[in-house]
């Protein structure tokens, strides 16, 4: 499980790397004590950027009242376009970009109801995963638009986590959880 901070000056840094189950709320809650045992100020967190994870969002807001959720645009449109049938996928993931790189919220709102009106009678399940996130896949736009690339999706913890199954992948014993963190 990574936990990856922004701070003040737009820099990012792995602030938590713990084994665990990431598909486990108490996991979660468990990093998230670790963080603030180690000094994390939660009144001081803005935004947790997330893939929709069992259970991760409920501990993000218990643990970072303060906190928004913004959901990762890749998953919830991987998650909505499984429900499309191959032949529509192509138009659906456009209108689906659509609403997600809007200019501003209102322009997002009038391309969901496109959405919607669109594609409710031939795929009522893709329009309903879609309605079902979509405030929090729009949570970026009430930040500064300078930062609304990096808000959208949690591709920089996908590139840590891939980095790490490179490394240690080829090794055919792991000395240990530590020897994991230091490779």
């Amino acid at each position: 499980m990574v936990v990856i901070g922004v701070n003040e000056n737009n820099q990012k840094q792995v602030i938590g790397i713990q084994s665990g189950d990431k598909e486990s709320p108490s996991s979660w809650r468990e990093t998230f004590k670790d963080l603030k045992r180690r000094g994390l100020n939660s009144q001081t967190i803005t935004l947790g950027i997330m893939d929709g994870l069992s259970g991760l969002e409920q501990v993000f807001r218990e643990e970072f009242p303060q906190g928004k959720i913004q959901r990762c645009h890749v998953h919830v449109a991987r998650n909505v376009l499984v429900k499309v049938p191959q032949k529509l996928k192509q138009k659906a993931a456009a209108d689906i970009r659509s609403i997600f790189y809007a200019h501003n919220r209102k322009k997002a709102m009038e391309f969901s109801t496109q959405f919607t009106e669109l594609w409710s009678k031939d795929v009522p399940s893709a329009v309903k995963c879609l309605q079902n996130f979509l405030d929090s896949c729009l949570t970026f736009l009430d930040f500064p638009e300078q930062e609304w690339i990096s808000l959208q999706t949690t591709n920089v913890i996908e590139r840590l986590n891939k980095e790490f199954k490179r490394r240690t992948k080829p090794m055919e014993i792991v000395a240990g959880e530590n020897a994991c963190y230091s490779c």
